[in-house]
């Protein structure tokens, strides 16, 4: 969808008209002949302070085929104008309308109506988004071509638009990778979609099978050994702070199952296609990287993501294997199918031990039980620190990618101690199976800041949210990089 800004209404099109309770400027607006009628009813439903979203039809207008009218709050907040911009595009498309022009009267202040713009704007671009690259005989669904904002921009403006416009990017590259199925993409082709970074000004390296070997990463090479697909561990770096020494950076750790079927441990088959997304903690990672580069943040930054894929074969791991992982710590494998804690557990030691970070937040489509905890709704959030998670609680509020904390402590840790190895990689019982996950997780983060949120609830929808169609959501990206902008830049 193509967004333009005009300084004046002269088109053929549709138009959308969004207004906020307290709003006196559709007084302003003139519009000709039948269109007087319609500037009379809104201000009567504007009186009334109804909540609404409408269409009305005008067969003897000029200029103007339909009009929609959407009313927002008088108080301006980012995730309600983003998720407004969303229903408006739903409408614009039940009513086949290729092509519309927004007037936006909500504030008599420039500054409130230039971030209500913005965030319509990227609103419209986040739920625009779609994964049609594989139809080619069936007709692709009608969408909205093109949005045109009555709106005067400065320079300055015209330039944090772009801005915002291009930082949809991250959330994008993060859904495209969600969206692929596992044989387009697998660990080396997820590495070679990720070479977009470069353009930005990312750094990146990639630890190829001899390297992860060497490093001892034995956890990430027992998932990734029943596959003809070999791993790789991608490590993305942002220097925003332009340090020479890159000293203490923001860590970022992503789970990167391009396809899990539990290994021998193997799934039923009914729904075993959606773990295509299994690798969706790595997509965020790259999408946020991205975004935090496009804007240009002035934090240090370092993605790693470890990159398998999980195949019942003749040389996969067995049920009872002991692997030690890159930490030293040994590790039962009773459960092949809790794979992603293993993948972590060697990524997370490999950047505490080469970059220091400061803090650690991995993300990972971890348990089945997060669901049954908390729907497609929260992200399940687990952490060592309450400053940490406070921050990151904060930003989901702002960003509306709820997040909801669980509880960690020494009873639930020693579920996880095993007879024969230094611990193992499930409980098995039934109960807690996202909070022993993180505690499992807990025991290869020492004692730097850590967060962990289990994200297999919010990464894909079937019926789509305010923000995204059905499909891969790109959870995450909007709440990380909040997270850095209102804290550490």
């Amino acid at each position: 969808m193509k967004i333009s800004f005009s300084n004046k209404f002269d088109s053929e099109d549709s138009l959308v008209i969004i207004y906020s309770d307290k709003n006196q400027l559709l007084k302003k607006i003139t519009l000709s002949g039948a269109e007087k009628n319609l500037i009379e009813k809104v201000e009567k439903l504007n009186k009334s302070k109804k909540s609404f979203t409408e269409f009305f039809n005008i067969p003897d207008g000029k200029n103007i085929k339909k009009i929609l009218i959407s009313k927002t709050k008088s108080k301006f907040e980012v995730s309600h104008t983003e998720a407004l911009a969303g229903k408006i595009l739903s409408q614009l498309e039940r009513n086949n309308i290729e092509k519309a022009v927004v007037i936006c009267s909500v504030d008599s202040n420039r500054e409130g109506l230039f971030n209500t713009i913005k965030a319509l704007t990227h609103g419209f671009l986040m739920k625009d988004y779609r994964f049609e690259k594989y139809k080619t005989i069936t007709k692709k669904d009608f969408k909205v071509t093109s949005l045109s904002f009555i709106f005067q921009a400065s320079q300055s403006e015209k330039k944090n638009l772009e801005t915002q416009i291009q930082m949809v990017k991250g959330i994008y590259l993060t859904r495209d990778l969600i969206s692929e199925p596992a044989n387009e993409l697998y660990p080396e082709k997820f590495v070679q979609l990720c070479n977009v970074l470069k353009k930005v000004g990312i750094k990146t390296e990639v630890l190829d099978e001899k390297k992860i070997k060497s490093l001892g990463m034995n956890a990430l090479m027992g998932v990734a050994q029943g596959s003809v697909k070999p791993p790789r561990v991608l490590v993305m770096k942002w220097n925003g702070k332009k340090d020479k020494d890159f000293s203490n950076p923001l860590g970022f750790i992503g789970k990167g199952v391009t396809f899990d079927t539990g290994g021998i441990s193997i799934k039923p088959s009914g729904g075993m296609e959606d773990m295509k997304w299994d690798m969706g903690g790595a997509a965020v990672v790259a999408g946020l990287m991205y975004t935090l580069a496009i804007r240009k943040s002035k934090a240090n930054a370092i993605g790693i993501v470890g990159l398998v894929e999980n195949m019942p074969d003749g040389n996969a791991q067995r049920p009872g294997d002991i692997v030690k992982s890159m930490s030293g710590q040994t590790i039962e494998v009773l459960n092949t199918d809790a794979e992603g804690r293993l993948v972590l557990a060697d990524v997370i030691t490999y950047v505490r031990k080469k970059y220091k970070p400061s803090l650690m937040i991995d993300l990972a489509t971890l348990t089945g039980a997060i669901i049954v905890a908390l729907g497609d709704r929260y992200a399940g959030l687990f952490s060592n620190s309450d400053s940490l998670s406070n921050k990151i609680y904060k930003s989901s509020i702002n960003t509306q990618e709820l997040v909801w904390r669980l509880p960690m402590d020494n009873k639930f840790d020693k579920l996880l101690d095993c007879s024969v190895a230094d611990m193992k990689n499930i409980t098995g019982t039934r109960g807690a199976g996202s909070i022993t996950a993180a505690q499992f997780i807990k025991r290869f983060v020492g004692d730097v800041d850590w967060a962990h949120l289990d994200i297999a609830g919010v990464t894909w929808s079937k019926r789509g949210t305010d923000f995204s169609r059905p499909g891969g959501t790109g959870f995450g990206v909007r709440l990380l990089d909040n997270f850095v902008k209102e804290n550490y830049e």
